[in-house]
């Protein structure tokens, strides 16, 4: 899903903090943490990260649980007290079904690996499968109550908890303001997609439509693209994805909602989006653009 990085409030301003968008060194993935030394007993054992097509996206399908939990130990960035802080690379689901491997089936090992003893880690704040940055866990069960609680006290009062930063394919007219848009789910070819939904009624409502809304800046542009600042104030999968193709400016590496925006003569437009099936992006300034 594009470039994204995590930032933090401080003293009532955002400051960037270690994210996806940080020095290669410090990632994680295909990087020096991610050939840091393994514990005693697997030094026989591949490097899961060296088998993965490119750094960044995390193919679960090539990893054991074990595994896995090398990879995300290599990915912690901050460990203090109950709290951890760990890079989640773009392809892992945080949950899912019985038997897959997730972030969340292997806390256990998570927990063992740094020596957490008998308290085992929980998930406090974490991005999408589709979505790479910081994971917020604790190990101690009222901390995490505490700060969850915090986190949607926050979002009713549409206070953003977290900032993002995306490249897109375009460059958003106007350069900020809102996103508001109801959205719901539909099954399509076996995939849950988020489908734009124009005036919906109550009816709409009580069958799961949401009402979204997100922030949107943009911090610079060159070349065709931009580098937009999201901030979500609701809570809904492919969020920031579909928002940003709304605007005609999809993020680049969105190959699931990039496909709805088609280009006639120079000029963007929308296809419809119950008709329009993921596929492969190509951005509409590749042949041209030179930097």
């Amino acid at each position: 899903m594009g470039v994204f990085r995590v930032w933090r409030c401080v003293s009532g301003t955002w400051q960037p903090w270690l994210g996806a968008g940080t020095r290669p060194r410090d990632a994680g993935f295909g990087t020096e943490a991610g050939r840091r030394p393994q514990p005693q007993g697997s030094s026989n054992r591949k490097d899961p990260v060296e088998d993965q097509p490119f750094p960044g996206l995390l193919r679960t399908e090539n990893l054991g649980p074990e595994e896995l939990a090398d990879v995300l130990r290599a990915a912690v960035v901050d460990q203090k007290g109950p709290l951890v802080t760990l890079n989640k690379p773009q392809g892992l689901p945080v949950t899912g079904r019985p038997g897959e491997l997730t972030l969340l089936s292997v806390l256990p090992q998570l927990s063992q690996a740094l020596g957490l003893e008998h308290r085992e880690l929980q998930v406090v704040r974490a991005p999408g499968k589709e979505a790479s940055g910081l994971v917020l866990l604790s190990s101690c069960p009222q901390t995490a109550s505490r700060l969850q609680k915090f986190f949607v006290h926050s979002r009713r009062a549409q206070r953003p908890t977290a900032t993002y930063c995306a490249i897109t394919d375009g460059i958003p007219e106007p350069s900020e303001g809102k996103i508001h848009v109801a959205l719901k789910l539909e099954r399509m070819d076996g995939i849950d997609l988020a489908i734009p939904v124009t005036s919906p009624s109550r009816k709409d409502f009580l069958e799961g439509v949401k009402k979204t809304l997100s922030h949107f800046h943009v911090m610079a542009t060159g070349c065709g693209c931009a580098l937009v600042q999201l901030q979500p104030l609701t809570v809904f999968p492919s969020q920031l994805q579909v928002h940003m193709a709304l605007q005609l400016c999809p993020m680049l590496g969105d190959h699931t909602y990039a496909p709805r925006v088609g280009t006639v003569l120079g000029q963007r437009f929308l296809w419809p989006a119950k008709t329009t099936k993921p596929q492969r992006q190509f951005t509409g300034h590749s042949e041209n653009r030179r930097c």
